[in-house]
């Protein structure tokens, strides 16, 4: 019944991307070569982490990179760098998670291309902008287009509302990556994702997973006598509660919230046994939780695309002029 709305969608997305082809609708350009990193499928997909990924990669090149995103989810609507004491209500956790994991300048707006001049006018040094999603976003130009999918592929390939699809698949677009534990099609790249072994606390300093470990033999989830409680706010909190599992911890408890939810609701969780529960949370709600939750532990995700991935994306940027190594 959704299926006539769909061929309307697809109508709206060629007339829309038409537009912009044939300049009727205002493209802009930053003098620094563009990276975007999106998705064609709605719902998120594991973009964030090969955004980090990338930044990562290409800091170890030796190259000063920016990163730019809408913030979505976040309370202001302005155009604001992300700082280190940043709100994440105010600019979006996934902007805060990529200003915590990498250090690197972070700017959000509405309009990305509003972002990334806002970013070059505060930090002229930068080389690269990498756009945290933004494949639909044609207002601004771009010289490299990732697209991701994790299992889901593209669904039964139709478009919104019938299907998952926010425009045709295939399309052009530089480079394919895999973030789910299988590709979802033939074709493109793989990446590698587990826990770390490792997880980390408010302060920065790291606790072995070794240590969660050691259960009490009455079987209940706890390390030692303290009961261990998982929370995620992230589009598929089940996985991350699997992932859990799958390194050995036994969960008393598990909480699924909404993606991006802010914990300003979050009060101290009741007692199993008279004892405080230990909580577990993936480090982009701990970039939230922990303004309430200082006691919280974040287990990090070590997300590796494979070097194949790494070496296409370094020749399509070697390809680019005035794009040197420091």
């Amino acid at each position: 019944m959704l299926w006539p709305l769909s061929q309307f969608y697809r109508a709206l997305t060629a007339v829309r991307r038409r537009l912009y082809a044939n300049g009727w609708l205002k493209s802009g350009r930053v003098p620094v070569p563009v990276v975007v990193v999106g998705n064609v499928i709605a719902g998120g997909a594991g973009k964030t982490p090969v955004v980090i990924a990338i930044v990562r990669h290409l800091q170890a090149r030796g190259l000063a990179v920016g990163v730019v995103s809408r913030g979505y989810g976040r309370r202001t609507g302005d155009c604001r760098e992300v700082l280190a004491q940043s709100d994440p209500r105010d600019v979006g956790d996934e902007p805060a998670l990529v200003r915590y994991a990498t250090g690197v300048p972070v700017f959000v707006a509405s309009k990305r291309i509003e972002a990334a001049r806002a970013l070059l006018a505060r930090h002229p040094d930068v080389q690269v902008i990498v756009s945290d999603d933004g494949l639909q976003h044609l207002a601004m130009q771009r010289d490299v287009e990732i697209c991701v999918f994790d299992e889901r592929g593209i669904g039964n390939g139709w478009l919104l509302p019938a299907g998952m699809l926010r425009e045709p698949w295939p399309r052009d677009c530089d480079l394919v990556l895999h973030t789910g534990a299988r590709a979802a099609f033939d074709g493109g790249f793989k990446a590698n994702r587990a826990l770390a072994d490792y997880a980390l606390r408010s302060d920065g300093r790291r606790i072995a997973l070794d240590e969660l470990d050691e259960l009490d033999e009455s079987n209940t989830g706890a390390v030692g006598n303290m009961p261990l409680v998982a929370v995620a706010a992230i589009a598929r909190p089940e996985a991350f509660f699997s992932m859990l599992r799958c390194r050995g911890l036994r969960l008393t408890r598990t909480i699924a919230l909404p993606d991006h939810h802010d914990f300003s609701d979050w009060q101290a969780l009741p007692t199993v046994g008279g004892v405080a529960p230990l909580v577990l949370c993936t480090e982009k709600d701990a970039v939230k939780l922990w303004r309430f939750a200082p006691e919280a532990l974040a287990i990090p995700l070590l997300f590796e695309p494979e070097p194949r991935f790494f070496e296409a994306l370094d020749a399509k940027l070697s390809s680019l002029d005035g794009l040197q190594a420091a």
